[in-house]
Parts: structure tokens; C-alpha cells; sequence
């Protein structure tokens, strides 16, 4: 059974609905440790103390703010409770606004939200009333030591969670979104527009796979029996200087599928599996 990384309310007017937060997505990434090169052991990350040169125990870790070098306001597990704000316990709908609103640049961790069985009534209620409007819920939540503003919409038969980020969060850069005042032709709009068409199609987000970590693990097995990946071939890409040619290039050839086969692998020679055996602490 799912782990829950939230329990409370959510309230909707003078109705609380008990809830739980679910994740809803994790990144599937391979990691990689590091290792001592002579002997292959892999280096750990201790807690050390300079100031009284010894390991120290979870136990003695204290949390503290810097107000200035080397000086810090010192705080306690309790002294943090006690300043946990309502939204700790119970998410407070602030307003319903159109999802189509929200720039996506918002948005940062996904949740699921599931009713206690007390709640279910309600929670179907909020849902089916949400679906029916078109509106998303604009909310505040506290957890992990932070306030978070919340985006909660309808998905499928359930309710869904978003953790945005604030405006003070965006960063501004100076180079993203300056008047171009170079002038396209008709023709170059209209050629533009036939590629974007000849490659629309439904989002089916089950049709995109991570290659390199695919490659990775093709990697991985080859070296744990003695073999090698071969090399993935990347193409010569240079600026386009007549961009009227390249889009009729581009319309000219067809859309090329994903590939779906792993990179192949070749065998090393005998010595290397020689060398392979020698390890012993560690594969490659």
C-alpha cells in the first residue's frame, strides 16, 4: 500500500472532506555511485564536525538560521511545530479560477488526492461540481517545514494536486522573450504551418521513452558479461542559412518513428574479460 505524504482537510466553504496526498509520479533515473578507484569502495557522505573533528550522531544535528557569518538562530523540532500555520492541517479552497489561466511555468510537484471514507460523499460532490464549471481550485498547504500554493483539478474520477511555485520564484531572463523585428514571409509562415500540421497528433505520453537511460542499462548488462555498447551515431547539425529550402526539406520527409530496438552490442576482446575477472569489488 501507497505511502501518504499528507493527512487533513480540505475545505470548501463551511464542508471539510478528509484527505490523504499521494505522490503521483517519481523520477526512474539509474544512479550511479562513486567509488574508490583503487580498491572499488564506495565513498560515503559523513557528518563531520570540524570545529570538534569527530563523526557526529543524527541526534546531535540541530537546525539554524545564518543571520551572519558564523552565527545562526537555533531551532528545535518543537519550536518549528509551533509555528506551523492552519494550512498545516486543513487546505482552504481561496478561490476557483479556469485551469486554461495557469501558465504550466507554475506548476512543480504532482499529487494525488484521495477521500477518508467519511469524506467520500463530498469529495464526489466538489469533483463532479468542478467537472461540470470548467474551474480549478486555488488552495494553501503547509508540509515539509513550507507553505505551498496549491492547484487542485479534476482528473479520470478523482482529484488531482499541484504545488506551484510563487511569483517571487520565477526567474527573469533577459534574453527570453525580446521583439524579434526580423520580418518572415508569407510563404515561410505558411510552410511553418504545414510542417506543425504534418506532425500533429494525440499526446499518448506512453509513446516517449528515456533512451538514454534504456542505453544505460543496455550499458550495464554488456559490461556485466564481458561487452561493450556501441557507439550511439549523432548527425552533423549546423545552422539553417536558407530556411526556405529546409522547410521544404523538412515536409518532404516523413516523420521518423521512435526507435524501439536497444543499441547493440559487440564483444571485447579476451583480455578485457581478463581484466573484468581481476575485479572484485566492482562490475567494469
Amino acid at each position: 500500500m501507497a505511502t501518504s505524504v499528507w493527512k487533513g482537510f480540505l475545505s470548501f466553504g463551511l464542508i471539510s472532506i478528509p484527505i490523504r496526498l499521494f505522490s503521483a509520479s517519481r523520477c526512474e533515473r539509474i544512479g550511479l555511485n562513486q567509488l574508490h578507484k583503487p580498491c572499488h569502495t564506495r565513498i560515503k557522505m559523513p557528518l563531520f564536525c570540524p570545529s570538534c573533528n569527530r563523526m557526529v550522531e543524527r541526534s546531535e544535528i540541530v537546525k539554524g538560521y545564518e543571520y551572519e557569518k558564523d552565527q545562526y538562530v537555533l531551532f528545535n523540532e518543537e519550536e518549528l511545530d509551533k509555528i506551523e500555520p492552519e494550512s498545516a492541517r486543513t487546505m482552504e479552497i481561496l478561490e476557483f479560477v479556469k485551469v486554461e489561466e495557469v501558465d504550466p511555468l507554475y506548476y512543480d510537484a504532482s499529487y494525488y488526492v484521495t477521500p477518508e471514507d467519511e469524506g467520500k460523499k463530498a469529495y464526489q460532490l466538489l469533483m463532479e461540481a468542478m467537472e461540470q464549471t470548467e474551474y480549478c481550485a486555488i488552495a494553501k498547504l503547509t508540509m515539509h517545514q513550507r507553505e505551498h500554493i496549491v492547484i487542485i483539478r479534476p482528473r479520470g474520477d478523482g482529484l488531482t494536486l499541484h504545488t506551484m511555485f510563487y511569483q517571487n520564484e520565477i526567474r527573469e531572463v533577459a534574453e527570453y522573450g525580446q521583439k524579434n523585428t526580423t520580418e518572415l514571409k508569407d510563404a515561410e509562415k505558411k510552410l511553418a504551418t504545414q510542417l506543425i500540421e504534418s506532425l500533429a497528433a494525440k499526446f499518448e505520453p506512453q509513446k516517449y521513452r528515456d533512451e538514454y537511460q534504456e542505453s544505460m542499462k543496455a550499458m550495464i548488462q554488456a559490461k556485466q558479461q564481458g561487452q561493450e555498447v556501441a557507439e550511439v551515431a549523432h548527425p552533423t547539425r549546423a545552422p539553417v542559412i536558407d530556411l526556405m529550402e529546409a522547410l521544404k526539406k523538412s515536409l518532404e520527409k516523413p516523420a521518423a518513428a521512435a526507435a524501439t530496438k536497444k543499441p547493440p552490442v559487440r564483444a571485447v576482446p579476451a583480455a578485457a574479460k581478463e581484466t573484468k575477472k581481476a575485479g572484485k569489488k566492482a562490475v567494469g
